[in-house]
């Protein structure tokens, strides 16, 4: 049995750090005031343990499959979770503010590509060192959509095309972008909150907010019973429905590789968009279909969301940690300057968009501008950790547009998850420019049409299915 404890130990190491880094966050003034998750806290030590050699028998390797299953767990679960709570504090139409945050994820995802891409360009032509463009593209599949895709798309672009370090670079990227969504993030909710421009007034940093937990006597309740624990254990069973979920993607994906096997309509490789490397994509999929399929059964009292919401959150602070440890030093340390020009250039054009088009998007701007850089940054639950600063109890109407906006953005940018982003090598450079570029373009030249677009009060109630986790 001995041989079966290596992946359950790192499992543990993960962990085991996390309670490391709560504890730190607790007793540290500095962490408690910088307000750093404890995830990346106890990612930061994992890392360096690792790197110092002094967790015998493992390294960054290790805890790489771990991260990408609890990236896909994070995004599963995600979308099982219906419909959120009514805000009290409305920014107009939900559609509209879900709008105004997709076109700003949209428009980053494609100009953090392409800007990457330019500054390896600049960088080769300055210096001689012949770095791939493409380890400067994978930088918008880390910033914008987290480890996950990094480790997706950059294990694709090495196993297909022989990028070199993709997956690596783009761990790197994911791990960089997590801490300047805290790192810039938190200062600009500060100084947002000290300015009074927050519309929840009654938000306040307060020592739990700082300290990382609760009193004995002030803990919330998050989370019901649904199954009775004489038959099944409540969190077991909704595990269970995230299992069964899996097990659906994993069957699907073996059957449509058997089917579109060899096949290449139109140059395109199917058997790269149907590989494991894009189970989150599918399993996504997978679970909004189970979710509509339980809502029109009428059995959506046997889920509880706020479960899965739990489930959501554990999975991306065990994403986080794992991300931090699966970092190699030895490829960090060989590609730093590029990674760090990369890493400023890209920081400060998401920071701009951010601010010009949350001002733009009109009551509730701040939030939204400070919400989009959270989750252009780091995902969707950095983008909330920082939205909860100025909201703390989300009685604005900012969570239930994050809500709308994890749909929307799977439609405004279908092209490129599906299609493109598994591809990207083989476009060549006018190629990536046109797809990536053009579609940050195509949405700039939206934003007018926002700013006259007023749809009715009523189409703000509508409930729109999604989650906030």
């Amino acid at each position: 049995m001995q041989d079966t404890f290596h992946g359950v130990i790192a499992f543990a190491l993960l962990a085991g750090l996390l309670v490391i880094g709560s504890v730190l966050r607790n007793r540290i003034h500095l962490f408690r005031n910088m307000l750093i998750p404890s995830s990346i806290i106890g990612g930061l030590i994992g890392f360096s343990l690792l790197s110092l050699g002094w967790i015998p028998g493992y390294q960054s390797s290790d805890f790489t499959a771990l991260t990408f299953h609890f990236f896909t767990l994070s995004f599963m679960s995600l979308c099982l979770t219906g419909t959120s709570r009514q805000a009290s504090l409305s920014g107009g139409s939900i559609m509209r503010g879900g709008m105004w945050l997709t076109i700003i994820w949209t428009i980053s995802l494609g100009l953090q590509g392409v800007l990457g891409y330019l500054v390896i360009l600049g960088y080769d032509a300055m210096t001689g060192a012949g770095v791939s463009e493409w380890l400067g593209a994978i930088v918008t599949h880390g910033f914008t959509q987290g480890p996950g895709q990094a480790l997706t798309y950059g294990g694709l672009w090495e196993g297909e095309y022989g990028i070199e370090h993709a997956a690596q670079v783009g761990l790197i990227f994911a791990s960089v972008g997590f801490l300047v969504a805290f790192a810039v993030g938190v200062p600009m909710a500060k100084r947002f909150i000290n300015s009074g421009l927050n519309a929840n007034k009654a938000s306040q940093l307060d020592d739990n907010f700082r300290s990382g937990f609760y009193p004995a006597d002030d803990s919330p309740v998050a989370g019901r019973m649904v199954s009775h624990p004489a038959s099944l254990d409540s969190l077991a069973y909704h595990l269970g429905l995230l299992a069964v979920a899996y097990v659906i993607t994993h069957i699907w994906l073996v059957f449509m590789q058997g089917v579109v096997a060899g096949a290449e309509p139109g140059g395109i490789n199917l058997d790269v968009l149907f590989s494991h490397n894009l189970f989150f994509l599918h399993g996504l999929g997978v679970c909004v279909l189970m979710r509509l399929i339980i809502d029109r059964l009428g059995m959506s009292h046997r889920i509880d969301d706020e479960s899965l919401k739990r489930i959501t959150g554990s999975s991306v602070d065990f994403m986080v940690v794992g991300t931090l440890m699966s970092i190699q030093f030895s490829v960090l340390y060989a590609l730093l300057a590029p990674i760090v020009l990369v890493a400023i250039s890209v920081t400060v054009a998401t920071l701009i968009i951010c601010l010009f088009i949350g001002r733009l998007s009109g009551k509730l701007g701040h939030e939204r501008a400070l919400t989009s850089f959270g989750c252009c940054c780091g995902s969707t639950g950095s983008g909330l950790l920082l939205l909860r600063m100025m909201d703390a109890d989300f009685s604005t109407s900012v969570p239930k547009e994050l809500a709308f906006f994890n749909l929307a953005i799977i439609l405004s940018t279908f092209h490129i998850l599906f299609i493109f982003a598994p591809l990207v090598p083989s476009l060549g450079g006018w190629g990536y420019f046109a797809v990536f570029g053009g579609t940050a373009l195509l949405f700039v030249a939206v934003i007018p049409l926002m700013l006259f677009w007023r749809p009715s009060t009523s189409a703000g109630t509508v409930a729109t299915k999604g989650v906030t986790s």
